[in-house]
C-alpha cells in the first residue's frame, strides 16, 4: 500500500539545487525533498511520499494520521527503521544518509 507519511521538519538545506530537509518521523530522521512545498519552515509538519514531501499540514492533522497509521500497523517501516524511498537504505536506528542523488534539469 502506498501511504504518505506525516513528519516535522527538522533541518531545510540546498543540494545539488534541490531543497532538501531533514524530517521527524516518531524519533526516525530522513531525508526529503521539499521540491513540492518550497515555503515550508522548520517545525512545520509536512505529508512524505517516497521521499517527497507533497503537502504541508498542521500539527494536529499529523498527529491524527500518525496515530490512525500506527493503529493500522502501517508504520512497520518506521518502526523497524527503514526507509520511506527506494533507496536501499535499511538500519534498525534512526539515521540521516541517503544513497542517490537528485539532479534538476536545466531550465532556458
Amino acid at each position: 500500500m502506498c501511504l504518505g507519511i506525516p513528519g516535522r521538519i527538522v533541518e531545510t538545506y540546498v543540494e545539488h539545487d534541490v531543497l532538501m530537509g531533514k524530517v521527524d518521523f516518531g524519533g526516525i530522521f530522513k531525508r526529503v525533498c521539499l521540491e513540492h512545498t518550497p515555503r515550508v519552515a522548520i517545525g512545520q509538519y509536512v505529508i512524505v511520499h517516497v521521499g517527497f514531501a507533497l503537502q504541508v499540514i498542521d500539527e494536529e492533522e499529523a498527529r491524527q494520521v500518525f496515530a490512525f497509521l500506527n493503529g493500522m500497523n502501517e508504520l512497520d517501516e518506521l518502526q523497524r527503521g527503514e526507509t520511506l524511498a527506494d533507496d536501499g537504505m535499511v538500519s534498525d536506528k534512526p539515521q540521516f544518509a541517503a544513497t542517490h542523488e537528485t539532479q534538476r534539469e536545466a531550465t532556458p
